[in-house]
This record gives C-alpha cells, structure tokens and sequence, in this order.
C-alpha cells in the first residue's frame, strides 16, 4: 500500500511517565505508532508530537489526517502526578461528627502500601501519607443514617451551614460530603449539598466550587476507600479536566470531528465531561489488558497473561477464559479506593529504574525509584546522575545509541560506561560487562519470578497460558524473563511499544455505575422471599441505568443506541471476597433467572480460583448491583499479511554481552521483517520505538498478524 493509501480510522494516545505513544490504523488495519517524550506539564504537547511522528511514517499530517479520523481515545499520567506530587485543587470536607481524623488516620492497611515488609515493621521507615486535606479543612456534621438506611439521628443543618461558611471563608477550590452510610441513603449527603449551594448564592459563587457528593459519585461501602475517591474526584480529577479539554482542542484545531474519549479504570472509556473522572486515574496499563483481551478473541487463546515494561514498571495481569479481573477496592498511589480497577499488579521496575550499590548489603539495589522520561546517565540533557536499566543495556550493546527514539535522542556511551564503572561495577569488584550483565540477568529474574507467582497464585500453571509482552521496554528483556518457563507460546506484537495505546482504541464507549445492595440468597429462604430479592435487585439497576443514559445524552448519544448489561457482585455467605458476573437478563422475575444467576456465579468461582472449594450450602450475597452501558464505536482492524519465506536482511552486526558471552550479533530493522520471516539468535531488531532482543538458543518468527512468536530452539 502506497503512502496515499492510507486512510487514518482510529486514533489512540497513551501519555505514559516516560513516553507517549500514538497509534494510529487504517480502514485496512494497517497501522503505525509514533513516540515522543511525555511532556508532565502538559500531556497535550508531548501528544501532538507524537501523533506527527507517527502520521509522518504515512507521509501525512495532523491536518491532514484528523478529518478522517472516526474515534480517538486519550490516555494519560497527568491526574496520577498531580496526586502524586500533591499539585491539586485546595478542597474542603464535611463529614459525619467524629470522622474528622480519618485523612490523618488512614485504615491500618493504607499506611503499609508501597513498603517493604522491613520497613512496615519500623517507626523509622513506615510513616503516614500526607493528607491532601489539612485538618483545618475538614468538618464534622451531626446527623446519622444508619446501616440499614434509616435516619437514626435528625441532620444539625446549622452544622452544616457552618461548616459550609468555614470552607468558603477559608477559599477552597471545592468541597467534598462524605456521610457515614451515605450510600444507603443519601438524604444527608444532599441536604448538605443544598445547604452549600445556598451558602454559595449568597457569596455570589454560583458557578464556582463545586460541590462532590459521594452518594452520587462512590455509592459503596467501605467508608474509608469511598471518601478518598470523593476526595480524589476533586482534588485531582477535576483539575485534570483542562488537560483533557486541551487535548481536545488540538485535534478540533486540526479539523477532527470526533470527540475524544478517556480510558477509564474498568477498561471503556468515557467522554472528558463524564461527571465520575476519577476513574481514568490509571488508565494506560488498563489499555495494554484491554487490547490483549480483543488480540486474544481474534488469535482464538483462552489464557493470556499480560506483562508491560515500560521505563518505570512491570505490569502484569491475567486474562481467563477470555475475562479479566476487576478489583473493586483496588489501591493506586498509596491510596484506597471505591472505583472497580482492572486488576493489574504494578512492580517498580522498569527500563528506567534506578540500580545503585547498597553498602550496607554489599548488593545493588534495583528501583523502585526510576528515571522516568529522563531516561539515564546516558542521556545528559535528563539531569539525571544514577545509573539505570537502560545505562546496562547501552553497555552491553543491546541498545544502538545513535538509533534511541530513532536517532532523535543520542545516548552517550562514554558517559554510561563511565557512571556504571563508577558507581556499580567498581564497588562489586567486577568488570563492567560482568557487573551490567549480571544486573539485568537478576533484573529480569525478578520479572520472572513475579510473573509466575502472577498465575502461581490463582492455581494455575504457566503452560496453561500465553505470555504476550508489550510496552517499550518489553521486547528487550521478554526473552530473559520467560527462559526456562513453560508458557504455552510467547507472542510479541510488533507494535509492542504501543500496545497500550492501541489497547485503547480496542475499548468501547462505556459508561458504569454500581451500587452496594447487600442482598442475601440464602437456601432457607422461600421462593416469594427470593423473588423479592430479585424485585429489589431491579430495581438498583433500573436506578443505575438511568445514571448511565444521563453520561451518554452529554455526548448526544440516544438511549436506543446503548447497549445495557447488567450485572452483580457476589460472594458466597459468610465470606470475604465478591466476584463480579453479567446477570442473565435486566430483570430478576423468576426463579429461573435467578438460578441462572448463581449459576453464573458458580462458574466464575471455579474460574477465578481453580483449587476451589464451592460453598452453595452456605447461600450467597449479592453486594453490589452494576450496570453498563456500551456504544459500539470505530476499532482497529487485525492485520492479515500475506507471509514469505527466509530470514530479513541484516543492517548490519556488533558485538552484544548476553548472560555470559560476548558475541558477534546480527543487527535487523523491525520494519524489513516480513511475515514468515525468521530470525535465530543472537540477533537484535531495531525499530525507532523498541528494540527486540533474541538471546543465543532462540528465535523469533513473524505471522500474517504481525506478531513474534518467540520460541526456544
């Protein structure tokens, strides 16, 4: 296909802590990916250089692309850094008398996330967060629903209206009310919400400081986790709603007439004026396991885990029987929170992650502190003075230097030598080789230990799975990772680099809302009894629907162009973890469905967990009612590529360490490797977003869909 062919569909955006990448596929399938430096300050900058970096490879442009352009998804760090950085808005809060301490408290659990289990155990290292609401911010109303929804104590609105005066005396941005049970019911949450409206009009503040009720936004139990999203929503989401509108901005400015959308946490997406932002907290990884998912339903593979390196993490996830997990009180940035989270377990390492020599220990030290998008002592323009991962690579000769970004970064070799020397392979007594090969051999044991402990850890064995690796810093190390691990395949899209970014476009416009019910289906109960239950249980989501229907009108999207699923967690009756399954229908009317219900449940558990211990006889609980609402959109196509025998031709050989030699390697352009293709190792695939590393004793083969099948030979 010649340049003029190519007719842009699908644009994607994954503003990562290092990189952005930018994915964008044609009506055909094909598809390029285009990188460029994530700019913090503003993610729009960095994204509009990326996507002129990808559509340049077409010979096109922004202007001349985006017109064409039928869907576009965002996903960015910039709400996870202000939280991060505690950069957000200056918020105010009102809850139930006596919780006024919960933010300087926190739960017992919240306090040990992100430690060592030695440094949970010292004063001297394990220490609070720092609350995002000073204390002075934070006031107590009396008033008191009950756990069953009743109001057991009146509302004191005088409290209330003194509060509100307070938190607008002292010039907040926005105030949060988060009331004990709320959830049950709101009444209190809402006549406190009034109240704060009229304080306002009388201050003249009618379109300022809003006003987030965790009733409307978090209806869910668990007090704790519900007042950090409400929290959260305000301090960092809502000022994270600029740089989404300014992302927006660029592409209409270019003559899109689409309407950008954001990843969320549950793995769709959702318009930038979606009330609930603060589940897009975290959404690059989510896109990685969501476009494994649709990779996986068109591959035909059941199993897949999930592991993304980029240049501050390892991410991991499963997908099962086609489903992946949702976490519904999941923690992010040290934060409990209320909002359901693909369930994706985060390891500081990453490319860029820092390696130092511990003294003390006499070992080196690998992360969780990471260079981010300042790469290494390698690049002297980062600023940045300790060695990391990609400093290894660069010595070992598994990175071209002159080929980083390809060619628009140069990396200085002398000056990675000279830092590792330094400050890793002189302490250890080693030469450099040694000391750098060693390091990243027990880097990429570490990765390979927490993805097995990954399926270890639900019962399963890893050749009962495919491994698909993808992120920037992916296919250079995959092959160290997965040595000696008995996956049923290891596959490597070709656009690995990207595979977040194109996971996004993968997803579907998809609002969702839930609520806690803590409905019981106990055996004892009589069939009147549990058809009541089913009755209650409808009409939450009938509730919910509407919440959904409401998002969508904001994006002129009719209720008959939505496609509803409902849907519950469950647990069995006495125990402590719920598991998350599509109701057969959108009503419960008759025994039938509800049998069919648990029916579903039964089945989730035994794929959830696969040494399971089914408990029926103990009955069930039904703890949240969930509704979803999908609107089909535009979605990449898989590339189906005719297929060519023997090898691609080198561009060329140098020498690379590999665990304990040193050989003369060959050296191959990524976009010169056609589908049939093989490659035998030692050889190293360049590509201007990635590098692909093929150790002695494998060998990697190129399908008709563009994916590495990386083998042992």
């Amino acid at each position: 296909m010649t340049i003029e062919e190519h007719a842009a569909r699908v644009l994607a955006i994954d503003a990562g802590g290092t990189m952005t990448d930018t994915f964008v596929v044609d009506a055909a399938g094909a598809f390029v990916v285009g990188k460029a430096q994530t700019t913090p300050d503003d993610e729009s900058v960095g994204f509009m250089a990326s996507a002129v970096d990808a559509l340049g490879q077409w010979g096109q442009t922004p202007e001349t692309a985006f017109p064409d352009i039928r869907s576009g998804v965002f996903s960015g760090t910039a709400m996870l850094n202000r939280l991060l950085s505690r950069a957000g808005l200056n918020v105010g809060v009102i809850v139930t008398a006596g919780q006024e301490d919960l933010l300087q408290m926190e739960r017992g659990v919240q306090t040990h996330l992100g430690f060592s289990y030695a440094d949970r155990l010292h004063v001297a290292t394990h220490h609070h967060n720092e609350p995002l609401v000073p204390r002075s911010q934070v006031h107590g109303v009396r008033g008191r629903i009950d756990l069953m929804g009743a109001e057991a104590l009146p509302l004191r609105e005088e409290e209330a209206r003194d509060a509100a005066e307070a938190l607008l005396e002292a010039g907040v941005d926005a105030i949060c009310v988060c009331l004990l049970y709320g959830y049950r019911n709101p009444a209190h949450e809402q006549r406190v919400g009034e109240i704060v409206g009229e304080a306002k009009a009388a201050r003249g503040l009618n379109g300022e400081v809003p006003v987030f009720l965790s009733s409307e936004l978090y209806p869910s139990r668990r007090e704790f986790p519900r007042l950090n999203s409400t929290v959260i929503e305000a301090y960092a989401a809502e000022p994270s709603r600029g740089t989404l509108h300014r992302v927006r901005d660029q592409v209409r400015e270019k003559g899109a007439g689409f309407d950008v959308r954001v990843m969320a946490a549950h793995g769709g997406t959702v318009s930038v004026d979606a009330k609930q932002l603060g589940g897009t907290l975290v959404s690059g990884p989510i896109g990685g396991v969501v476009g494994a998912r649709w990779l996986a339903e068109r591959t035909g593979i059941d199993n897949v885990l999930c592991t993304d390196i980029g240049g501050t993490s390892f991410d991991i996830a499963l997908i099962t029987d086609g489903r992946y997990e949702l976490d519904a009180t999941p923690d992010m940035a040290r934060f409990m929170l209320a909002t359901p989270l693909v369930a994706i377990d985060s390891v500081g390492s990453g490319t860029g992650s820092f390696v130092r020599y511990d003294p003390v220990a006499r070992r080196p030290q690998i992360g969780p502190e990471s260079a981010g998008s300042r790469i290494g002592t390698c690049w002297p323009d980062g600023g940045i003075d300790t060695v990391t991962v990609t400093d290894l690579n660069l010595v070992l000769g598994r990175l071209n230097p002159e080929y980083f970004l390809g060619g628009d970064i140069d990396l200085d070799m002398d000056r990675a030598r000279f830092e590792v020397d330094r400050q890793i392979a002189k302490p250890l007594g080693l030469s450099i080789p040694d000391a750098a090969a060693g390091i990243v051999e027990l880097f990429e044991t570490t990765l390979r230990n927490e993805a097995m402990g990954r399926i270890h850890g639900r019962g399963y064995s890893p050749i009962d799975y495919t491994l698909l690796c993808y992120g920037g810093g992916g296919p250079l190390h995959v092959a160290g990772y997965t040595e000696g691990v008995p996956y049923q395949q290891v596959i490597v899209p070709s656009w690995a680099a990207g595979f977040s970014a194109f996971g996004c476009a993968c997803a579907d416009f998809e609002y969702r809302f839930d609520r806690t019910v803590d409905l019981p289906l106990l055996p004892t109960m009589d069939e009147p009894t549990r058809l009541g239950i089913g009755a209650m249980l409808g009409q939450a989501w009938t509730a919910l629907r509407d919440r959904v229907a409401d998002e969508f009108a904001k994006s002129g999207v009719p209720e008959q162009s939505v496609r509803y699923v409902h849907g519950v967690r469950m647990q069995y009756y006495g125990q402590l973890i719920d598991i998350e399954v599509d109701a057969p229908g959108e009503q419960l009317t008759t025994i039938d469905d509800i049998d069919a219900l648990t029916a579903s449940f039964e089945t989730a558990y035994a794929r959830t967990y696969a040494r399971s211990a089914p408990s029926p006889e103990l009955g069930y609980l039904v703890t949240q009612a969930i509704v979803r609402g999908v609107v089909d959109v535009e979605k990449p196509v898989l590339p189906d590529m005719p297929t060519e025998s023997g090898a691609p031709p080198t561009k060329g050989s140098r020498d690379v360490r590999w665990r304990t030699d040193t050989a003369r390697t060959d050296v191959y352009e990524m976009g010169d490797v056609r589908a049939g293709h093989a490659i035998e190792g030692p050889a190293v695939v360049e590509a201007p977003a990635t590098t692909f590393a093929i150790p002695p004793g494998r060998r990697a083969w190129l399908d008709g869909h563009g994916l590495f099948h990386l083998e042992t030979t």
